[in-house]
């Protein structure tokens, strides 16, 4: 499996005009390298030249971790008292960089990282190479969904247990905490993202933080969670409500349900991305809600949380077979309360399937 992504990689790289792909911490150096390190103030880059072996720079206190790598790498280690000057000439002479266009993650890559590149490999050209990697990990193989399949179950799990527990008064805080607890309990090796439980007015804003504001009975409570398994991420959200809601808000939800479906119906393989958010869109517009659904329909999903395919207007990409993404569309109101459904959604050769099947139809605590 990795020799096969190591070739890939070599051959996008060669085709694109690159001597070498430069990577920093990351989903990209876990999914070539299975080797996951901190962004910290001791850098770590792995080179993967296109004709020779790839190497890694590192601190010397990181070396024990290269025992568990998927694939042989050529250590360029440095101690904290020596600094990675040093390794960053060696690493530049042996690999031959002076000169090269070096393909690097333009949303990752650290000026520190750039600076040392471009003083110890003379005349390097650094080049955004995101497109290229996005592409490499585009389509899940078997194995990732598998994971992706394990960290759904998860979270899944987590979300009714919570639910069970969440009763008038709770603040929002108290709410989220008890689903990170019950996450890690199902079997979540940790959190993709810090989960968003909002309600009543604050379920207005689409990314607003947990607070410490008690929920009241009528409030729409939205719920955006995921877990992590296996380094593959799933994410879901839920809108629920203590008690009943306002006619209104009834209606919100039933019009976001018809879009999250109409969403899912229309992704398919050979479907441009921004034919999905089209689709759930205009059940959203047709209700009269269009100016208050202000984000895009959804995102890829995988070893990050966000990545692509992007399901927006302007996006022609066509879906494919392997690729998984989100289709969350939401209606907010100001002053009242929001309303998000999200699921996650596999192409597969002959259509869509969903991988979350926590119920869609609105739950009343």
């Amino acid at each position: 499996m990795t020799v096969e992504r190591l070739q890939r990689l070599q051959e996008r790289a060669v085709r694109d005009g690159l001597d070498c792909i430069a990577l920093v911490p990351g989903a990209n150096l876990l999914y070539l390298t299975g080797l996951s390190f901190h962004l910290s103030e001791r850098p770590v880059l792995a080179f993967f030249p296109v004709d020779a072996p790839p190497a890694i720079l590192l601190p010397a206190l990181e070396m024990p971790k290269l025992e568990t790598a998927l694939c042989a790498l050529d250590p360029f280690p440095y101690t904290d008292e020596e600094g990675p000057a040093l390794a960053f000439h060696q690493a530049s002479v042996t690999l031959e960089l002076a000169e090269a266009r070096i393909g690097v993650e333009g949303l990752r890559m650290r000026l520190m990282e750039a600076r040392y590149l471009e003083r110890y490999a003379p005349g390097c050209e650094l080049v955004p190479a995101d497109d290229l990697l996005s592409d490499l990990r585009a389509c899940k193989d078997a194995r990732e969904v598998a994971q992706m399949r394990r960290a759904v179950e998860v979270v899944e799990a987590a979300l009714r247990a919570t639910l069970d527990q969440v009763e008038v008064g709770m603040t929002e805080r108290e709410v989220a905490g008890l689903l990170t607890v019950e996450i890690l309990h199902a079997g979540g090796e940790g959190l993709p993202f810090e989960p968003i439980v909002v309600a009543g007015p604050n379920a207005a804003s689409p990314h607003a933080r947990p607070s410490d504001r008690p929920i009241r009975a009528g409030e729409t409570i939205v719920i955006d969670c995921g877990a992590v398994v296996g380094g593959y991420a799933s994410d879901i959200t839920r809108t629920v409500v203590l008690g009943g809601l306002p006619g209104e808000m009834e209606r919100v939800y039933e019009v976001v349900r018809e879009a999250n479906a109409a969403g899912r119906r229309k992704a398919g393989p050979g479907v441009p991305a921004e034919a999905v958010d089209q689709a759930a869109r205009e059940v959203i517009e047709a209700a009269g809600y269009g100016e208050f659904f202000v984000h895009r329909t959804g995102h890829g999903l995988g070893l990050e949380v966000h990545e692509p395919p992007y399901i927006v207007a302007g996006n022609p990409e066509p879906l494919r077979p392997g690729m998984t993404f989100t289709v969350e569309p939401g209606i907010y109101l100001p002053g009242q309360g929001g309303v998000r459904i999200e699921d996650d959604v596999l192409i597969t050769p002959t259509g869509a399937e969903s991988l979350t099947t926590f119920p869609r139809d609105l739950i009343i605590l």
